[in-house]
């Protein structure tokens, strides 16, 4: 099973004590941020007591230097999930990064990436505009041409990078996120509820603070190897960056902050709600109590099934 929604939903609260009512389910994070080691407090990682209890997967599997991937992280949920399989248990994926929720899920084919080819076509894309990269991606490879809008910038220059970096059409490796096919893990989601939701991204970034989320950054700025590109990027932690490094005051970019999680938030509810499979609960009714429902509806449809 997967559980989804925005952040600040409450997500993680209802899997682990979904996991503490059913034996033998092991927790494994879809958290694009939360794989990175020493980035505890701003991702809200759950604690050593939870950890302890439950059993967690990818979390902590890289340092903060290093870039990241959604094909190495459906690499690492494959062996993962492999794993708890073997062990007779069940896994129930938890998070709010889309995309590697999709990579899972849908098992789908990533292309890989070729820096010197994109860096190629950025500058192209800057000298000529998009519209010519469009061009000529409409002749290299009209199917995906005719899913991007011609002024994509980020869409074209990744669809021409794998079509000329791979050898192979860009439109090969699968129908893309449009689709929604069959897969064999049971969707649940938590919905966003605006007021809700706000109010819990408001008093995170208080208890964030309060729990040394400044000192957390600055130490993590003055390593060797400082945060790479995909880390500088999380939620918290480019505010504080920008606090740390360019001056700008503290309430300016706590606040800052807080709007772009509010933002943040806001996208991965219009993500998710594109997608049929999901069975979202009830907000006026216990969400665990549904949440268990549908688990157990799960597990016994994979029992009998």
């Amino acid at each position: 099973m997967a559980l989804v929604g925005p952040t600040a939903a409450g997500k993680s609260s209802l899997a682990l004590e979904l996991a503490r009512r059913r034996p033998g389910v092991e927790i494994v994070s879809v958290d694009s941020m939360s794989v990175y080691r020493a980035m505890d407090i701003g991702t809200a990682k759950p604690d050593a007591v939870a950890r302890a209890e439950v059993p967690h997967h990818l979390l902590d599997l890289v340092d903060p230097d290093e870039e990241f991937t959604v094909v190495r992280f459906q690499a690492e949920a494959r062996r993962v999930l492999t794993g708890i399989e073997q062990r007779r248990h069940r896994a129930l994926l938890v998070g709010g990064t889309g995309l590697y929720l999709r990579a899972v899920v849908d098992d789908l084919e990533l292309p890989g990436r070729f820096p010197d080819i994109a860096a190629r076509l950025q500058a192209e894309a800057d000298a000529d505009g998009v519209g010519a990269l469009h061009a000529r991606l409409a002749d290299l490879d009209p199917t995906a041409a005719a899913r991007i809008t011609a002024t994509n910038r980020r869409r074209v220059v990744r669809a021409l990078e794998v079509t000329i970096g791979a050898g192979r059409p860009f439109s090969s490796f699968g129908p893309g996120l449009e689709a929604y096919p069959p897969t064999r893990f049971t969707l649940v989601g938590v919905p966003f509820v605006a007021a809700v939701v706000d109010q819990r991204i408001e008093r995170r970034f208080r208890d964030l603070v309060a729990a040394g989320l400044v000192g957390e950054v600055r130490a993590l700025a003055a390593r060797p190897g400082g945060l790479s590109r995909t880390a500088r990027q999380a939620l918290g932690y480019r505010e504080v960056l920008a606090h740390l490094e360019d001056g700008i005051p503290l309430d300016e970019a706590l606040t800052e902050g807080v709007r772009r999680t509010k933002a943040f938030a806001r996208r991965q509810w219009a993500w998710f709600r594109r997608d049929p499979r999901i069975c979202w609960l009830d907000p006026t009714s216990d969400l665990l109590a549904q949440l268990c429902a549908a688990w157990d509806g799960a597990v016994g449809d994979l029992t009998h099934g």
